[in-house]
């Protein structure tokens, strides 16, 4: 099926295997494997991205569905540089593994970008559909508390 997709500000024309998830759109024909491929079944969030604004399982939506939309990746938010989520992970130590960063990092922008100022529990509220096997997420709110406060 052929599907037009804006994925991180660049359009593409892309003949997908409707059947296919969004994820594998990503990682395989746009080789954009920023994004995890992990449980694949919507559970840990290693794959999240934005669809049209929205925080979305990459692996939860079929490939016919986002024809025509906006999807941005954990690649899109600083254009090339280190965004201030990415920096303040790794200031904070909070990266360890790395695979469920980049999940992550696309749930706290998309809180951010909500509520530039949040509490700790929204952070944690905003964070809830990712996993992480290794760092306890203590240090992972205290970068995300972090740069909303470098934002007042």
């Amino acid at each position: 099926m052929l599907i037009h997709v804006t994925v991180d500000g660049v359009g593409h024309e892309l003949d997908v295997d409707p059947a296919a998830s969004l994820l594998t759109v990503l990682r395989e024909p746009l080789g954009l494997t920023a994004t995890k491929d992990a449980c694949e079944q919507g559970e840990c969030g290693a794959c999240s991205v934005r669809l049209d604004g929205e925080v979305v399982c990459s692996c939860l939506v079929p490939a016919v569905q986002i024809d025509g939309r906006q999807v941005d990746t954990v690649e899109s938010p600083a254009n090339g540089c280190l965004h201030s989520l990415q920096e303040a992970f790794l200031d904070a130590g909070a990266v360890q593994c790395g695979f469920c960063t980049p999940g992550m990092i696309v749930a706290a922008a998309d809180l951010l970008d909500r509520d530039r100022h949040p509490t700790e529990l929204a952070v944690r509220e905003a964070l809830a559909g990712n996993l992480c096997r290794c760092t306890g997420y203590r240090k992972i709110v205290e970068a995300v508390v972090a740069v909303s406060k470098e934002a007042m």
